[in-house]
């Protein structure tokens, strides 16, 4: 009779210490569920993919074409319009048919539409092309379709002694025959002052 008591007490006890466990378990896995953060996940904003110190070549048409490199590469390819967002400094380079760069760009941000084959590239843009010519504006708009650059922003141009500088810019992707819209100030060589708005309007869209 003792040994059967004794039976049903120890049960009595595993049964009640398993229930303060159970209890406890429960209870602290309420509190971790009240502490979880539910995020949803936006597209638009959230990048499906991010990769650091990237460097890339591209091919066109079969043949290498560009090289990027850039400290941060953000993809958002589940975005409506997909793009890829280098938010932390960005380097291109073009090459031609026999891979000789014939343009660099280099500009604190840069964005690439997809579909649209459209890069903008904004802060301190600075590019430069095979014959030395060097720009500088705050934003430019490379469109690969119709192989133009373009800009509604301020843009400064020089070539060697010639200065060229005003509002809007258009070029050809090699940024060998370009011209800006609104021409307002220049230097031309051996002289001291600024040149006219028509002067430099020729002189931009006579250069080669």
């Amino acid at each position: 009779m003792k040994e059967r008591q004794q039976i049903y007490i120890l049960k009595y006890i595993t049964t009640a210490v398993f229930g303060v466990v159970m209890f406890l378990f429960i209870g602290s896995c309420g509190k971790k569920d009240e502490k979880l953060v539910h995020m949803k996940f936006d597209p638009e904003t959230m990048p499906s993919m991010v990769t650091d110190s990237a460097v890339q070549l591209i091919s066109d048409s079969g043949k290498t074409r560009y090289k990027i490199a850039a400290d941060v590469w953000e993809v958002y390819d589940k975005a409506k319009e997909p793009f890829s967002y280098f938010p932390e400094g960005f380097y291109l380079e073009r090459f031609d048919d026999r891979f000789n760069v014939e343009a660099t760009v280099i500009a604190d941000t840069a964005w690439h539409y997809n579909a649209k084959s459209l890069w903008r590239v904004k802060g301190n843009v600075e590019v430069k092309n095979m014959q030395g010519h060097e720009f500088k504006s705050d934003e430019l708009f490379w469109d690969q379709k119709t192989a133009k650059i373009y800009s509604d922003k301020y843009i400064e141009i020089k070539r060697g002694a010639l200065e060229l500088k005003g509002y809007g810019f258009e070029s050809n992707q090699q940024m060998t025959d370009y011209r800006i819209m609104r021409p307002h100030d220049g230097r031309l060589p051996f002289e001291e002052g600024p040149v006219a708005t028509d002067s430099v309007q020729l002189q931009s869209d006579s250069i080669q």
